[in-house]
């Protein structure tokens, strides 16, 4: 249950707490980009089962793999789309925080 909340509450809280602290000039269109980045999760669409609470998504869904992850570092390095490798890095660190609960549960 704790996996749970800390993967979805990632997923949720921390775009609106970044867009509330960082973008106070645009802080309702920040929080929105922040929170859009969840739709890099329709490459579960790909996966079967579609939903496996015990995998991994990290390097196994296309938009989750190091190739993609090293193109929202290069999203974030430049100035223009910043926001945008922001909220799609922040994603990665919430399905990594849930890849290293899950590791737990399974040793």
């Amino acid at each position: 249950m704790l996996r749970f909340f800390l993967h979805y509450g990632f997923h949720f809280l921390v775009p609106v707490i970044v867009g509330l602290l960082f973008y106070k000039k645009n802080t309702l269109a920040a929080i929105l980009i922040l929170l859009s980045a969840i739709l890099i999760d329709v490459d579960h669409l790909w996966a079967n089962p579609i939903f496996d609470p015990n995998r991994c998504s990290i390097n196994f869904h296309p938009l989750h793999t190091y190739w993609a992850i090293a193109i929202y570092f290069l999203l974030f390095i430049i100035k223009k789309t910043r926001i945008v490798g922001l909220a799609l890095l922040l994603h990665i660190i919430a399905d990594s925080l849930d890849c290293y609960f899950l590791s737990l549960e399974l040793n």
